[in-house]
């Protein structure tokens, strides 16, 4: 269910639903909300220095001045706005992003 006030999602809480950006509580929420509990789930801890799935590339690091890097691509602006590209120093695993890489 959604906030009628901001649109926003609602969340049980106490027993009712509160919203989760204004705090209003939901008039016409269902007479009972049970929240199911999370089973424990197992947690594999891969080693960084063993398994490189990043493509490696040519990018000067300015901490060390090695002179490849892994990268990858994130959306973080809008669709209509290129990628950002982030940089990771193959030696000293400084991290670091390049707006206009391409």
């Amino acid at each position: 269910m959604f906030c009628k006030k901001c649109g926003s999602i609602l969340l049980p809480k106490s027993g009712t639903l509160i919203c989760s950006r204004c705090g209003a509580k939901a008039k016409d929420a269902p007479t009972k909300i049970t929240q199911k509990s999370s089973e424990k789930k197992s947690l594999e801890i891969v080693d960084e220095s063993t398994v490189n799935t990043l493509p490696l590339g040519d990018a000067d690091c300015d901490r060390c001045g090695h002179k490849k890097a892994f990268f990858w691509d994130v959306q973080t602006r809008s669709a209509d706005e290129p990628s950002t590209r982030f940089f990771k120093c193959e030696k000293c695993k400084h991290t670091w992003r390049d707006y206009d890489s391409r």
